[in-house]
């Protein structure tokens, strides 16, 4: 008996209860009670065994939190950070620990290639030693007592077991295969946000609504040895040396002074993935090769967040996906074909690194009184950067549809469109459908526009079209 008290054994009970209070605490709003709990988890100097046992509790929690999250549609790189965005960057950091100690649960076999990427992008690796003693050596890595650890993984604990459920858009692990990764934005997901649901979602559609779909349902390519599993794969290494194109192209974009050279190198990488989505569509429609749309989830972050997702949409919006907005979540969920989804997140990111530049350039703005207009102003930028660069990726797809020609890339590219639709449709049925909210500052709107005109992607030196005011 004496061997079990020292354990610890004996106290996972207790353990457990002052852990939920703990948590429940946090439900409240209640603080106090909450560092109460959080004291009693912390140390009992008098009660041999208690913090070990509270250390084993805690990571319990961790661990079917972490487990929950994945069931409810959550990926690795949506969780961490969503945590970062709720609570600290240290918060991020323990859930990342959390996930590397739950996904040693999982045969590799069973982890798709997307997990196994977002895992590798967060470094989510086992770095402590098999013996218990993760939570001081958090604590040396931190440099904080172990009291914040205790908080921190209350806190982690409540998030976890109080997150939304998403719709499913990849195999979570254990349901996985490396290479692999398949589409789920064609079916339903486990659940979607409700319309009541303060997480729910808003499709920011230069539209306004999402246009009704085809029904989706049907074959899915076959995987194993087929003649086309060959051609599949020599397809995605020559999607990896167009992306690498791009990439480059977009990288000296950004870099380059000069705002023709950016432009023209804006131009050739936006026609490439569109000429590429075009090929890739026609092939599908040449071989009856047939897949669903895949998804995406891309950051969309504060300041500015309004106007960075009406970015997405649009970008999305031309090149043949949707995007739909989780506000309170601090991302979109992009919807399209594989091809079409990796030209959107390449753009947007640079996009947004080009927009970001040229608004931080225009420098602050004050009214006559000398009082700040620098948000109002950096607002209106965004937007109306958001739009013109709409009307530009635009014309910049038509024009590379006109340049393909043939009398049946029309219809390939408008049932590949119904297709995305009817995915949006069934994955959010209760999609509540808005706009950009109206701005109020007219020299941000006009600069933003002309930022726009600089990385718009018509491949010429000179912009024609007629301005519009907001």
């Amino acid at each position: 008996m004496r061997k079990t008290w020292r354990g610890g054994r004996t106290f996972e009970a207790p353990v457990a209860l002052t852990t939920d209070e703990a948590v429940r605490s946090l439900a409240r709003g209640d603080r106090t009670t909450f560092r109460r709990f959080v004291g009693e988890l912390t140390d009992r100097p008098d009660t041999p065994g208690w913090t070990a046992a509270a250390d084993r509790c805690l990571a319990d929690r961790l661990r079917h939190g972490i487990t929950s999250a994945w069931q409810r549609g959550w990926q690795p790189a949506d969780l961490v950070r969503f945590t970062a965005r709720r609570h600290t960057t240290r918060h991020a950091r323990l859930a990342t620990d959390a996930i590397a100690d739950e996904m040693r649960a999982y045969s590799p076999a069973t982890v798709g290639d997307r997990w196994r990427e977002q895992l590798a992008a967060l470094h989510a690796d086992v770095w402590w030693p098999e013996d218990g003693s993760h939570p001081s050596r958090w604590c040396r890595r931190e440099g904080v007592e172990r009291a914040t650890y205790v908080a921190c993984a209350v806190e982690l604990i409540h998030l976890l077991e109080t997150l939304a459920r998403l719709p499913s858009i990849t195999p979570p692990p254990g349901a996985g295969q490396p290479g692999t990764d398949t589409s789920r934005a064609n079916g339903p997901g486990p659940g979607t946000f409700s319309a009541g649901n303060p997480s729910a979602d808003t499709d920011q559609g230069s539209q306004g609504t999402p246009r009704p779909g085809s029904d989706t349902s049907g074959p899915r390519r076959a995987r194993g040895g087929s003649p086309g599993e060959a051609g599949g794969g020599r397809r995605a290494e020559a999607d990896q040396r167009i992306l690498g194109r791009v990439r480059a192209l977009l990288a000296k974009a950004e870099s380059t002074e000069f705002p023709e050279e950016a432009e023209a190198l804006s131009t050739r990488a936006q026609e490439l993935m569109a000429r590429h989505s075009i090929d890739q569509a026609l092939l599908a429609a040449e071989t009856g090769e047939v897949c669903g749309p895949d998804g995406r989830r891309i950051a969309v972050d504060s300041p500015y967040d309004a106007p960075k997702a009406v970015l997405l949409t649009v970008v999305a919006e031309a090149n043949h996906c949707r995007a739909i907005w989780h506000r309170e979540l601090g991302f979109s969920t992009v919807l399209g074909f594989p091809a079409d989804l990796a030209a959107v997140e390449i753009l947007f990111t640079s996009l947004l690194v080009q927009a970001t530049s040229a608004m931080v350039h225009a420098g602050p703005r004050r009214d006559a009184r000398g009082r700040s207009r620098t948000r109002s102003f950096r607002h209106a930028f965004l937007n109306a950067y958001a739009v013109r660069i709409g009307e530009r990726l635009r014309g910049a797809a038509d024009r590379a549809a006109a340049g393909a020609g043939g009398k049946d890339l029309l219809p390939v590219l408008a049932a590949r469109d119904q297709v995305v639709d009817q995915a949006v449709d069934t994955m959010f049925p209760d999609l509540a459908k808005g706009r950009a909210g109206s701005v109020s500052n007219y020299e941000g709107w006009v600069a933003g526009r002309a930022a726009a005109d600089l990385a718009s992607l018509n491949g010429r030196s000179e912009v024609t079209g007629a301005f519009r005011g907001p």
